[in-house]
C-alpha cells in the first residue's frame, strides 16, 4: 500500500486543473454552509436572500459548486449577513508568482 501526503488541497492532490479556485470555493461553500446551520434557515430562504435557485442552494451545499462563480458565493455571504473583504497584498518578485488563498474569520 502506498500512502501520499496531502498537499492540503484535495484538489491539489489529485491533479486538477483549477486546484486553487476548487478549494477556495470548497471553503466558501462550507462557510455558507455554517450561516446557514446558525441562522437555522431553509434552503427555500436562502433562495430568497441570495437570489440562487433553491436547487443551486442544495447543489452547492452538496459540494457541487462547478456552476457557481466565487464571486457570487462572496454574494452569497454578503447577502446572508456576512462582511466580505478583499485584500491584495505587495507585490512580489517577478519571478515569483502569487497565489490566492481564502482567510475566513468566524
Amino acid at each position: 500500500m502506498i500512502i501520499e501526503e496531502s498537499t492540503g488541497n484535495v484538489y491539489d492532490d489529485i491533479h486538477s486543473n483549477d486546484a486553487d479556485e476548487m478549494l477556495i470555493k470548497a471553503q466558501l461553500a462550507a462557510k455558507i454552509g455554517e450561516v446557514i446551520k446558525r441562522r437555522r434557515l431553509t434552503q427555500v430562504k436562502v433562495a430568497e436572500l441570495t437570489g440562487l435557485p433553491q436547487p443551486k442552494v442544495s447543489a452547492m451545499l452538496k459540494g457541487q459548486f462547478r456552476g457557481i462563480s466565487e464571486s457570487k458565493m462572496l454574494e452569497c455571504l454578503a447577502k446572508l449577513g456576512r462582511d466580505v473583504r478583499i485584500v491584495v497584498g505587495p507585490a512580489r518578485p517577478r519571478s515569483t508568482p502569487g497565489h490566492v488563498a481564502l482567510e475566513i474569520n468566524g
